[in-house]
């Protein structure tokens, strides 16, 4: 799609022979923009519920630059910087003074979305060292436009804390388990409720938790329906796929 063809069909929407709609439609798959390392996907909001979130592990201070430059100038909302440490969170910081960091999920992020629906969603996780990769999800959801409750540590070792909030678990639209050990908590809070349940394994436990594989089995061999699963310490994609389901739960 050239400048022409772009033209025209803004010519067509002011002239009320296309809507707005479909002419979003059409321009949801333009070209990407080119900085050589890096390929900016500006219309990826356009066709999902989020634009591209910066993973920031493996990229270099002089990469990171670059990207948080061109970020810095655009005001699209939810802007998402991922896996970043207090170096590197600082140094975007300097360059961007509008980001915020999430210590705890090691993400940076700026103009929120706003609220989508009154529905909720519920984060949960069975011990305290589960929490960094709660808090990713539920900054991933929030900066999405999601309502978003989080109880920690109400792991099965002690049932009771988890039915001390029962009646908020009935009332959520859907439900983030993080759990590491055994990853049973999942289990137990879908035989519970009727909404789905997104199961995050986590690298927390002893040896035989083999960094998050022994969680992750349990999780995926659930006998309770209605449990979904993403990879080891994945919250950025349980908050993400939350926010698809909450976004039509109405």
């Amino acid at each position: 799609m050239d400048k022409d063809d772009i033209l025209k069909i803004l010519n067509e929407v002011k002239e009320n022979k296309l809507t707005v709609d479909k002419a979003v439609n059409l321009f949801k798959d333009l070209p990407f923009k080119n900085l050589d390392f890096v390929k900016f996907d500006y219309h990826r909001d356009l066709r999902a519920s989020l634009g591209e979130v910066v993973y920031c592990k493996n990229k270099s201070l002089e990469q990171l630059e670059i990207i948080a430059d061109e970020l810095k100038k655009t005001n699209k909302k939810g802007i998402l910087y991922s896996r970043a440490g207090k170096k590197k969170a600082e140094f975007l910081m300097n360059i961007d003074k509008n980001l915020e960091y999430n210590k705890l999920a090691r993400m940076l992020y700026k103009n929120k979305k706003e609220i989508i629906n009154d529905s909720k969603i519920l984060i949960l996780t069975g011990g305290t060292s589960d929490i960094p990769v709660a808090e990713e999800a539920k900054c991933t959801a929030e900066v999405m436009g999601n309502i978003v409750e989080s109880h920690y540590d109400v792991g099965v070792a002690g049932i009771h804390r988890l039915f001390s909030i029962y009646d908020t678990i009935q009332n959520a639209a859907v439900i983030i388990v993080a759990a590491g050990m055994d990853g049973a908590l999942a289990s137990v809070v879908s035989g519970l409720v009727k909404v789905p349940i997104i199961a995050v394994p986590t690298s927390v436990g002893y040896g035989a938790n083999f960094k998050g594989l022994a969680p992750l089995l349990s999780m995926l061999n659930s006998c309770s329906p209605g449990v979904a699963v993403v990879n080891i310490d994945n919250g950025f994609g349980a908050g993400y796929l939350a926010s698809t389901i909450n976004r039509r739960e109405k």
